[in-house]
């Protein structure tokens, strides 16, 4: 199954199928072409009048949420906490996601930035070294987010010569 985010293509690694689930591993080399969106959709509750949960179902599978491992090489003002903290956050909105706190931590002078915007649905974290020129991060997010929506606004921040991201649907049982 190959997906294409924006400016970044997905293709499975591996998958693997059993009674109960498939499970999945994406990993993603950026790409100039191609636009596409990911498609998400709530999963509906059986019982009417109950709330809806914040599973996803796609491709026919239901689970968690989606979270994308986003490595950057040749990256920019990985020592900039100011930077870092306003990508976090406009990576959130852009994602479509709630932002409920940011906190970030600098340390020595010259030394990285560890970060995190916890969301309503779920979080968006980093770890920089700046020494490097690299920079880890997290996004997983639930419902209706989309946090593929996100790797723009840390691309703009970050302008990395090369990204990599690996997909993982989380909580389908094995």
């Amino acid at each position: 199954m190959a997906e294409t985010y924006p400016q970044i293509t997905v293709r499975t690694e591996a998958e693997a199928v059993d009674a109960r689930a498939e499970v999945g591993s994406v990993q993603a080399r950026e790409k100039r072409a191609g636009q596409h969106k990911m498609q998400l959709d709530l999963v509906q509750s059986q019982v009417p009048g109950e709330k809806k949960d914040y599973w996803i179902a796609r491709d026919g599978l239901t689970f968690a949420g989606v979270h994308l491992i986003v490595d950057m090489w040749g990256a920019k003002g990985l020592d900039d906490q100011a930077l870092v903290r306003k990508a976090l956050e406009e990576a959130a909105v852009e994602a479509g996601a709630t932002l409920l706190h940011v906190h970030t931590h600098k340390f020595e002078e010259g030394g990285g930035i560890s970060g995190v915007a916890v969301l309503a649905e779920s979080h968006i974290s980093v770890h920089t070294w700046p020494e490097r020129d690299f920079a880890a991060f997290d996004v997983f997010m639930c419902g209706g987010a989309k946090p593929a929506d996100a790797i723009p606004a840390l691309r703009r921040a970050f302008t990395p010569d090369q990204i990599s991201v690996v997909e993982h649907k989380r909580g389908i049982a094995v």
